[in-house]
């Protein structure tokens, strides 16, 4: 019983990390290679190690008198249309401002599944929360106080948040008939043929098909494309569909906000970044946030179960 309380925390945790370096690596690929290209790669390598685990029996799925078209829907918006939005987002507008905008994705979850889980958030969960996304305002204001990205570029991370609540709410409605492999062996497999489909094309038009691979000679793409198409692709998504197959969704989101934390780390150690007394502040109530909502989140289903016996 214990260890199914603290493995989605640990998930949710190792999660957090890969994403938090993923920033770092999406921005190197992206000073070579053009981002649709970069997305072909990520989820061809992703679909590849996935269909090879498969066949070497290490993983299993099965489709069979399974709701597919549930999970043709989520991949719609995950991993296709979140991810437009998001490379897109990012290449238009500063790592700052991107991690403002998923900073939103707890709030967006949390009113979703008010709405369609029927999981209402007790008044201290929502003060976690709250004080968890003051606190990643905090780190990325405070840092790029006076730059601001496009209008454009906000819109699109607009649309990849909207995109990575409906992600939270759809995955946790499948989890009941799907394990956490076999959404994530969609996922991956729909992004691998949307993806590599639209740069077969973009190449096939413009006749240079030599222009797709001559990035790959460069070894931080080789590596971004590696780090994101098997750890952030793979991993990440799988332990993230566990999680939500283990939380409430506004207790499984809510774990995005220390992606800001690791990607300000990230920045400090590799990028030479600076690191304020404010963002130092806002990190401190991120991860105060993210122990609120599930310490309490906890304490409410110890409750809600105290009340079922007793009735």
């Amino acid at each position: 019983m214990k260890s199914n309380k603290i493995l989605p925390i640990i998930s949710g945790i190792a999660t957090s990390f890969i994403f938090g370096f993923s920033f770092l690596f999406t921005k190197e690929a992206l000073d070579t290679i053009e981002p649709f290209d970069l997305l072909s790669f990520r989820f061809g390598v992703a679909a590849f190690v996935l269909i090879l685990l498969r066949v070497l029996g290490v993983i299993k799925v099965d489709y069979k008198g399974k709701n597919v078209k549930g999970l043709l829907v989520l991949a719609i918006f995950q991993p296709v249309l979140y991810f437009i939005f998001e490379i897109m987002g990012v290449a238009k507008t500063t790592t700052s401002e991107a991690g403002v905008m998923m900073a939103l994705i707890p709030i967006v979850v949390t009113c979703l599944g008010s709405i369609f889980l029927k999981e209402i958030p007790s008044r201290l969960q929502g003060i976690s929360i709250i004080i968890s996304l003051l606190g990643v305002l905090c780190v990325v204001l405070m840092k790029d106080v006076y730059s601001s990205g496009s209008i454009l570029g906000i819109t699109y991370l607009i649309g990849a948040v909207l995109c990575a609540a409906i992600l939270n709410i759809l995955s946790r409605k499948l989890s009941i008939s799907f394990k956490p492999v076999e959404i994530t062996f969609f996922m991956m497999c729909t992004g691998a043929v949307f993806f590599n489909s639209i740069s077969f094309f973009k190449h096939g038009i413009s006749g240079d098909f030599m222009g797709l691979m001559m990035p790959l000679k460069e070894v931080k793409v080789i590596t971004s494309i590696l780090y994101l198409g098997v750890l952030s692709s793979i991993i990440a998504f799988f332990l993230t569909n566990y999680n939500l197959a283990k939380l409430e969704a506004s207790r499984a989101a809510v774990f995005a906000n220390l992606t800001t934390v690791i990607s300000v780390v990230a920045g400090v150690f590799i990028r030479k970044e600076s690191f304020t007394t404010y963002q130092f502040l806002g990190v401190c109530m991120i991860l105060l946030g993210v122990w609120g909502t599930n310490y309490f989140g906890e304490k409410k289903e110890i409750a809600l179960k105290g009340r079922h016996i007793t009735e």
